[in-house]
């Protein structure tokens, strides 16, 4: 897969928030990842924080892409979904891309929405990759 990350300065820097602006991929297969919230293999909420329910939504996203050969290096756009109840602290949201993609991290679009399928969930996150 070839991967040009897209950060012009002539925009907001978005790479503080952990994302960039575009990507520019070639290559042979796109993934296109189911949303991922915080639960584990038995689909208990991982806990009641934003931080905890990111963490294991983003370990979620890594595990369905090992399970087809990608690493979170191939991803190429995610979609986020943020409930209202926690729309200020976002900050974690964008620490753990910060910490999960430290270099030339990946477009995304971020969404407050009012709730997602289980009142507990805090945070959905989609993703998309491309695989060699």
């Amino acid at each position: 897969m070839s991967r040009t990350v897209v950060n012009p300065d002539t925009v907001f820097n978005t790479v503080q928030y952990g994302f960039s602006q575009a990507v520019i991929v070639t290559g042979q297969r796109r993934m296109l990842l189911s949303g991922q919230v915080g639960v584990d293999i038995n689909e208990r909420t991982v806990g009641p924080g934003l931080q905890e329910q990111t963490e294991a939504a983003l370990d979620n996203i890594q595990r369905v892409l090992a399970a087809a050969g990608g690493t979170m290096a191939q991803v190429i756009m995610l979609r986020i979904y943020i409930c209202e109840t926690v729309r200020e602290d976002q900050e974690v949201i964008a620490q753990a891309l910060r910490d999960r993609f430290p270099v030339d991290p990946p477009p995304s679009s971020w969404v407050i929405v009012s709730g997602l399928s289980l009142p507990e969930w805090l945070v959905e996150i989609e993703a998309e990759a491309m695989l060699d």
